[in-house]
This record gives structure tokens, sequence and C-alpha cells, in this order.
């Protein structure tokens, strides 16, 4: 069964939190920041309402600067984006804690509230973004396309919304494994003693969430039973063919952790990177444990720069940015609705890994407790 979990049900991540910079707090947003002609960005729930996007792009201008938060360059061609929106705005980009987790961001919003170093935008697991938009923290702006986007995979006012997602799968240095796995079954083969790792700990990265559901899938679970999945990452551990060294391109190069489980935008982007260094890294969807997510996009109410922040989603969300998440072989929320406007990246879509079956969906409520159940479970499973 291939699984897409809806924009509403995902963990995101990679790993840790950051020292918060050390900057002054003083008020977000002056008298005439993000202002037009006597209209307030901070509270343009569309770019029309603001006078289009050439008037928010001259309110961005003026703010100068987006901040942003864990967003690493190299994943789902984040480094393109962001060079992509500074040439076209003349706006930096600056980007704390690459490495951090959703958490980590949400945090960062509620604890420097009011101040000029609070993020403006976020990259979001779902199940972060539907709580976090229960919190009041998110601004309600819809990009324009905001209807092309499947209704399960953005909120009815516009919240948060669907930007890119892929596939859990398995990636694997050749070199030093013999026979690469293709399921989840394969991967209790004693030839994998020790090798075998997740890009964090499933309570707060989404890759490594995904993977544990995929598991449950490939071992009789459910969207309402991910226990199966906490169990085979137990007997995983107890077999000593799982590592909890956090995968990471370095610890790749190293030999820590010869076969990543993680999203196949990021395995399939490790492929190229690899490649020059002489390192043959192959990827595959397992074939017993489909499982697929996609990553929300939002804005911070209280964003200190609120046209920038308009702006960039606007970025992230036109035919240029949709098509540089394909190109880092992401799944762009739009490419349904760019392949029929003749806007999708025939070429770039065709590299993305083949996968076949018809998702199907959780709901938000079983994700909500599948989440409660893993984070319950995991440390003794890990620790086992």
């Amino acid at each position: 069964m291939t699984v897409f979990p809806p924009r509403t049900a995902v963990l995101t991540g990679v790993l840790t939190t950051a020292a918060a910079l050390a900057l002054s707090a003083c008020d977000a947003a002056s008298d005439t920041s993000g202002t037009d002609g006597g209209k307030s960005a901070a509270t343009a729930t569309t770019a029309e309402a603001f006078g289009g996007i050439g008037a928010l792009a001259t309110a961005a201008k003026k703010e100068g600067t987006l901040h942003a938060i864990a967003l690493p360059r190299d994943w789902a061609n984040y480094g393109a984006l962001i060079d992509g929106f500074t040439k076209k705005y003349g706006i930096k980009v600056e980007v704390e804690n690459p490495k951090g987790a959703s958490q980590d961001e949400i945090s960062a919003v509620t604890s420097r509230k009011g101040q000029d170093n609070a993020p403006d935008v976020l990259d979001l697991g779902s199940s972060f973004a539907q709580s976090a938009a229960q919190d009041g923290l998110l601004a309600a702006y819809d990009v324009t396309g905001f209807a092309d986007i499947p209704d399960v995979q953005r909120d009815s006012i516009g919240r948060w919304a669907n930007d890119y997602g892929g596939y859990i799968s398995f990636g694997c240095d050749a070199r030093r494994v013999h026979t690469c796995p293709t399921s989840f079954k394969d991967l209790l083969q004693p030839q994998y003693k020790g090798k075998i790792a997740l890009n964090g700990d499933p309570t707060k990265s989404g890759s490594a969430f995904g993977a544990v559901y995929a598991a449950a899938l490939a071992n009789g679970g459910s969207f309402d039973d991910i226990q199966p999945g906490v169990d085979f990452f137990a007997k995983l551990k107890k077999s000593g063919n799982f590592t909890r060294v956090p995968s990471t391109p370095a610890t790749v190069e190293k030999g820590k952790t010869p076969i990543s489980i993680d999203w196949d935008y990021l395995n399939a982007g490790y492929t190229d990177e690899f490649k020059s260094k002489g390192l043959d890294w192959t990827v595959a969807v397992p074939s017993d444990g489909k499982f697929s997510q996609y990553y929300s996009q939002a804005i911070n109410k209280d964003a200190p720069h609120p046209a920038a922040a308009r702006l960039w989603q606007e970025y992230l969300y036109s035919a240029e940015g949709q098509n540089l998440r394909l190109k880092g072989y992401a799944r762009p929320a739009l490419m349904t609705a760019m392949k029929k406007a003749g806007t999708l990246d025939k070429t770039a879509a065709a590299k993305l890994p083949k996968v076949t079956g018809t998702p199907s969906f959780p709901t938000e409520t079983q994700q909500s407790n599948a989440k409660i159940a893993l984070t319950q479970s995991w440390g003794k499973a890990a620790s086992g």
C-alpha cells in the first residue's frame, strides 16, 4: 500500500536546537515595516489584497531581509530556492540552525514573539503545522494558485499548505554493502549488522517517524496501529543491525551509516553528491512499506518581515519554485496542476524514483494518535 499522509499529519525534521541569536529584543515590525499605501502586509491574506506581487515585492525590498530557520541547503533543493529568491528580489535570506527540527521552529516563534530575530517563515511537518495553527501562531495567507493545491493538503483558511513531499526509501553505499536491501524484511538479514540508520530520532524527525510508520505497514500495522513499526525497530536493534548514529552525508562518507532510511528526495540527491566522490549510492523505495508525506509552509503571525514572508511563499509556490523542488527530487504539491498547465519540468519529473500503487491518506486523528503512541514507546524500543 502506498501511503500519503495528509499535510496535517506529519512530523518533519532533522535534529537539535541551536542557541538563540544574540540580537536585541525589539518590536518585530516598525510603523513602516511591510506597508504599502497604508496597507499592512502583516494582515494581507492574499497578494492581491496588498496590491499585487509587485507591491509585495516593493514592501519586501524595504524590509530587506527574510529570517528563516531549519532550512538545510541540501534538503529538497533549498539552496537553489534561497539563491533564486535572492537573485530575483534582492532580499537576503538568513537561515538559523539549518539542521533544526519542527519543534525548534515553533519554540523560536513562541519564545521570541515581538523580537526582530523571530522566524518569518516555517517549514513544518504536517502535525506540527496543524498544532501551530490551532495555537494561533500562524498567519492566514493564500498564495497565488492556492486553490490548485488538493483540499487534503491545505488548511481551509491558508494558515499552512503542502509544498513538497517524498517517499521513505533505502539509500545504500554499494561499496560497503554487497546486496542492497529493497524491503523492510531484507533489513533483518545478518549481513546488515550495524549498518542501518535513521535520519534522527522518530519523535523529532519527520523522515525517521515516516520510517517507523512505513515499517508498521510492512509488518501488519495500519494507519491506526504504528506499534508493529516500533516493534520492528526494536527487533532490528536487538539483532545488532540498527545503529543509533544519525545518518548524514558525513556519516555516510565515513562508512558509519552505509544504509540510510530517509526520504527518497534526500537519498536521490545524495546519489548525485556522492558520485563525484567515488561513492556508489543506490536508492530503492521498499516494496513492502510504501509511505510518503508532504511538508508544510507557513508564516509566523508575528513575522518581523511580513512582506518578505509572503513574497517567499509566492516564490515557493510559483512554477519556478515548484520546478526547483523537482530538480531536488522532491514531488511538488502543485505537480498535477502544473502538468495540466504545461509548466512542469518534464525532464526533472522523469528522474524521480519510480513508485507504483495508489496512494491513500490517514486521517488527522490517526496521525496524531500514531505520534503519541510512538513518543510513548520509542525510547524503550530503541534502547532495548
